[in-house]
């Protein structure tokens, strides 16, 4: 079994981790983008494109399953993605879990500037949380910080976002996969109890659905780690391993 994540940086860390520990024989490809990223930013367009390099990048490992582990990659290719590769690679997107949050009580999303102001968390907003306090939360620089890996950036970065956070919030919604790596800063941020909502794990079962394919955790870790940047073969980024789930992909480290 190989199943390909796709994402401009680190943002895929965290749902290849959590396919790991579902399939620790799963053949994993880690498909990211330094010479495009941001995608945030880039137009429809140009994200496209840089989704279907990564697509092309990761087509001769042969993979399952590709999995956009990346909410602006999904919302502006998956569509596009899934006509080049289905019915012959399942294509899985990730989607903020606004519904799974929304059970009445005060909710935030967090989101990059860019995603906090676009129609496609709006209409998830409409969709899943109808009636329910929602409140957008943009995050400047928190997922730069965390592709670097930078530790006073990230700081500074999740206390802003947490300042903006009304203080009745108890349901907190993560709309950049890069965020899912710092759920431990954020919820010390807080200094409260609060319900942290990321979407790995979810992306996680659903891919395995779509391969036919039961969680085995307890399967022998045989699956190899393949990493591609900008289509070049390389080692998984050092600045990685600073998260647990980059040393949990690389255990020799």
């Amino acid at each position: 079994m190989r199943i390909a994540l796709i994402d401009s940086g680190l943002g895929l860390l965290a749902t290849a981790a959590a396919l790991r520990t579902a399939r620790p024989d799963a053949d994993l490809v880690l498909s990211m983008d330094p010479d495009g990223m941001p995608w945030g930013p880039r137009t429809p367009g140009e994200v496209i494109d840089r989704v279907l390099a990564g697509v092309e990048a990761v087509a001769g490992h042969h993979p399952d399953a590709i999995v956009l582990a990346c909410n602006t990659a999904s919302v502006t290719a998956l569509d596009r993605v899934r006509e080049e590769c289905e019915p012959d690679v399942a294509v899985v997107g990730t989607v903020p879990s606004i519904k799974t949050a929304a059970g009445g009580r005060p909710v935030a999303v967090w989101a990059t500037p860019a995603t906090t102001v676009s129609a496609y968390q709006r209409d998830l907003v409409d969709r899943f949380a109808a009636g329910v306090d929602v409140t957008p939360v943009s995050c400047p620089g928190l997922a730069d910080a965390v592709e670097t890996a930078s530790a006073e950036a990230i700081t500074l970065a999740v206390a802003a976002a947490t300042a903006a956070t009304p203080s009745d919030v108890t349901e907190l919604v993560l709309g950049c996969t890069h965020y899912d790596l710092v759920t431990d800063r954020i919820r010390a941020a807080f200094g409260r109890e609060i319900r942290i909502h990321t979407s790995a794990a979810a992306v996680a079962r659903q891919t395995l659905i779509r391969i036919g394919a039961e969680p085995k955790p307890q399967a022998p870790p045989v699956g190899t780690l393949t990493v591609l940047r900008s289509g070049r073969l390389t080692a998984l980024p050092q600045h990685a391993l600073a998260y647990p789930e980059g040393r949990l992909l690389c255990p020799r480290h």
